[in-house]
């Protein structure tokens, strides 16, 4: 198939949906499919095509609003597409809500049915009390595409009681980790850490991810300060940048934080890596004893940071799900707790952390559960998906 994919980022942009975006593309062509990326323009890159792992991309939108409309149009015909897929999350197109009511404006002058992929529900800002609009927003994505593709059962859950029977047809197809495991050449993991000031006898929480108000960083935090107290050699560890290129939003979210590190007398005990390359990442992961993501409404398989840490194998402290998610066992593959609860955290990471072999068995089981998720299982269920479309839409 001819497969059209438009994301409102793409590297060198910082951001999931991104990522997730480049990842399916590859995995999809390496399955044999013909991949055609939209994107957003930046300074430094041509409008494109330009060639990049075997995929095309096309740097040419300025704002994601109503005036890109007949832009999109034209690429899409112009290509001859047999589906395109839109990765929506508000915040990776400005926060503008011209990708929402894209379907519904221009459907009737494509070639191609359109697939909507929903990496989260959260609306558009579109304007000043807009209110109940805002949401309406996401329900018209989804009404007026060809398709819904959802990447975890609470957004399916959600989205299927918001929408009644005015929804077309559904597919529940998760995502899978952003960050393959490949370390730098020669690392060593007690000398990465000894370079860092953390001894093989302390203990290394990582978190890795944005920050943003639903990280349950304030939790963390806290349970931290905690740990030091009760004589836990704790350090911890922000793996990645502090923010993505489209999350200016929480600019503000990451100072406070910022500000009760330093209020709690912990900046001795938090080191950042900051942005970094992949093979960077992978060798934070490997070096941290524990990963610790308490995510304010619960764990969800949307996370691409949750996804990483499992498939570098790690011990992950988490919040309980907000719906079923059989995936998740507690205690088997995984440590689930309740959210903003920092006294639970700190002692479930201090039992943890004292006892190894419990440790090496989560981190074991973790590995194997991130199998379930390769991006050539995610390729090929989203193909089979998109062909399904396509006959459906009856267009050649």
């Amino acid at each position: 198939m001819r497969i059209g994919i438009i994301t409102g980022e793409y590297p060198p942009l910082e951001g999931g949906v991104g990522d997730f975006s480049r990842e399916l593309g590859i995995a999809l062509r390496e399955a044999g499919h013909e991949l055609h990326i939209l994107t957003t323009r930046t300074n430094d890159r041509q409008p494109g095509p330009a060639e990049e792992d075997g995929l095309l991309i096309y740097r040419e939108i300025t704002d994601w609003d109503r005036s890109a409309h007949a832009n999109i149009t034209r690429w899409i015909n112009k290509l001859a597409l047999d589906v395109v897929n839109i990765q929506y999350q508000a915040a990776a197109y400005q926060m503008r809500g011209g990708i929402n009511f894209y379907p519904r404006a221009q459907k009737r002058r494509l070639s191609a049915p359109i697939v909507v992929t929903y990496h989260d529900l959260l609306p558009p800002y579109l304007f000043p009390k807009a209110g109940r609009l805002r949401q309406w927003s996401v329900r018209q994505l989804a009404q007026h595409a060809d398709g819904v593709i959802v990447t975890n059962g609470d957004d399916y859950t959600a989205l299927t009681t918001m929408m009644e029977n005015s929804l077309p047809p559904t597919r529940l197809i998760p995502i899978g980790s952003n960050i393959a495991p490949q370390l730098p050449a020669g690392y060593d993991r007690l000398a990465w850490r000894a370079a860092r000031g953390i001894s093989s006898e302390d203990l290394l929480i990582g978190f890795f991810g944005f920050l943003n108000r639903n990280k349950g960083v304030e939790t963390l935090i806290d349970a931290l300060g905690q740990l030091i107290t009760s004589g836990v050699p704790a350090h911890l560890l922000f793996i990645g940048g502090r923010l993505g290129s489209s999350d200016s939003t929480n600019a503000r979210y990451a100072d406070e934080i910022d500000a009760l590190i330093r209020e709690a007398g912990l900046s001795e005990r938090v080191q950042r890596t900051g942005f970094i390359t992949p093979s960077e990442v992978s060798a934070a992961l490997l070096a941290v004893d524990i990963c610790a993501l308490p995510y304010r409404h619960g764990a969800s398989l949307r996370h691409g940071t949750l996804h990483a840490a499992l498939a570098h194998g790690k011990a992950i402290v988490t919040t309980t799900p907000k719906v079923d998610t059989p995936q998740l066992k507690n205690g088997v593959n995984i440590i689930l707790v309740p959210p903003e609860n920092p006294e639970f955290l700190a002692s479930v990471i201090h039992a943890l952390w004292e006892n190894p072999q419990a440790r090496e068995e989560i981190e074991q089981q973790a590995a194997q559960l991130a199998h379930d998720f390769s991006w050539e299982r995610i390729a090929a269920r989203t193909a089979e998906f998109f062909r399904t479309v396509h006959d459906r839409a009856g267009r050649k």
